[in-house]
C-alpha cells in the first residue's frame, strides 16, 4: 500500500510507527508535545503516547543528549529531536565525547541506540544558527552513523531503520524539503539504511549529494539534458558509511562527477568523498571530481542566501567545466 505524504508527515509515521511496535522507545526534544516540535513533525504523538514517551524537555541540549545516553544503558531507546542544526553545538561533548564512545569504550558490551534528528540546511530564510549544515563535525567522529532522506519514502523508513539501529544515529532532516509530497511505500523498505541510490540515470557525467541538494541536482540534471548532456544523479543518503559501490559503478561508465552540498567546502564531505573516487577509480576519470558547495564563510543573512547556496546553474556551470577537460 502506497501514500501521498510530505517529507515531515512521513517522519511522524514513522515514529508513530516506532512507537507502536516497540514500548523502549520515547522521544525528547524542546516543544515536541502539545505544540508538535517547531516544523510540526511529532504532531499528535504525545496526545497518543503520553508526555512518558513523548517528553518536552528543558531547553538544554547537552542535558537532553546526556539523559539519553542514560536511559540508552537503562534499555530504552531514545529519540532526540534538536530544534534547529545550529543548536545542536551545546550538546556536542556529549555526542562526540561520550556518545560515539561509548560502545567501543566497553568493547561492545554497552550499546547506545540514540537517534538525534537534527533539522538542517537553507532555504528557509532564517536567521543565525538556523540554517547551518553540520554534517562534517559528526561523520569525522568514529563510532556516529550519520543518515540524511531526500524524499518521503526514505524518510519514514530510515527513521524506522535508525531507531532499530544498535549505535547512535545522526539523523539530518532537510528543512526545506519537509512540505514536499511523494509516495510512501508503506509495507517494505526500499532499500537498507546505509545504501546509496541512483535517482536519475545518465551517460555522461554523473552527480552525487545528499538530502535537499538531491531536489538541486535532479533540476541540474534536467536542464543540462535539454543542452544535449545526460547526467546521472546518485543521493548518497547515508554519510557514514558510505555506499560507494553505486557511486563508483556510476563513474567508471560516465568518467566524470561533480559534488553538491550546502555546507562549506574546506576539509568537508565532498572533500572526502572525491578523495576517495580519486583513490579507488582514478583510471575511470577523463577529468577531476568537481565539487559545488556552500562558500567558506558564516552562513550570510537571509537575503543573500540565494547566492551562498549552490543552484542549479552553479552545478551546469561545473557539469561544463568537467566536459571542457
Amino acid at each position: 500500500m502506497t501514500e501521498n505524504m510530505p517529507i515531515s508527515r512521513a517522519l511522524n509515521a514513522g515514529l508513530r510507527r516506532a512507537l507502536e511496535t516497540d514500548d523502549r522507545v520515547l522521544l525528547m526534544g524542546e516543544d515536541i508535545g502539545p505544540l508538535g516540535g517547531v516544523f510540526r513533525v511529532t504532531e499528535g504523538l504525545q496526545k497518543d503516547f503520553g508526555p512518558r514517551r513523548v517528553i518536552d524537555s528543558p531547553l538544554a541540549e547537552s542535558g537532553i543528549v546526556g539523559t539519553a545516553i542514560g536511559l540508552a544503558m537503562g534499555g530504552f531507546k531514545p529519540v532526540l529531536e534538536i530544534q534547529f542544526d545550529g543548536f545542536v553545538f551545546p550538546a556536542f561533548d556529549q555526542i562526540t565525547s561520550q556518545l560515539a564512545k561509548i560502545t567501543n569504550r566497553h568493547e561492545g558490551g554497552v550499546r547506545m541506540p540514540v537517534v538525534i534528528r537534527i533539522p538542517y540546511g537553507g532555504h528557509i530564510g532564517a536567521v543565525e544558527h538556523h540554517q547551518e549544515s553540520p554534517e562534517a563535525y559528526f561523520t569525522h567522529t568514529a563510532g556516529l552513523r550519520v543518515v540524511s532522506p531526500s524524499n518521503a519514502n526514505d524518510a519514514y523508513w530510515m527513521m524506522q531503520q535508525a531507531i532499530a539501529s544498535p549505535d547512535p544515529v545522526i539523523f539530518l532532516e532537510p528543512k526545506a524539503k519537509y512540505w514536499q509530497k511523494g509516495e510512501v511505500d508503506l509495507d517494505a523498505p526500499a532499500l537498507p539504511l546505509h545504501a546509496s541510490r541512483i535517482v536519475r540515470r545518465g551517460t555522461d557525467v554523473t552527480l552525487v549529494g545528499h538530502g535537499a541538494m538531491v531536489t538541486t541536482l535532479l533540476q541540474a540534471a534536467a536542464l543540462a539534458e535539454s543542452e544535449g548532456t545526460s547526467c546521472e544523479v546518485i543521493d548518497l543518503r547515508s554519510l557514514s558509511p558510505v555506499d560507494y559501490g553505486p557511486l563508483l559503478d556510476s563513474i567508471r561508465r560516465t568518467g566524470r562527477m561533480v559534488y553538491a552540498q550546502e555546507a562549506p567546502g574546506f576539509t568537508s564531505l565532498g572533500s572526502e568523498i572525491a578523495a576517495t573516487v580519486m583513490e579507488k577509480a582514478f583510471f575511470a576519470l577523463e577529468a577531476p571530481v568537481l565539487r559545488v558547495s556552500g562558500f567558506d564563510v558564516p552562513f550570510p543573512p537571509a537575503k543573500l542566501e540565494g547566492t551562498y547556496l549552490p543552484d542549479a546553474d552553479r552545478i551546469l556551470e561545473a557539469v561544463d567545466r568537467s566536459l571542457a577537460y
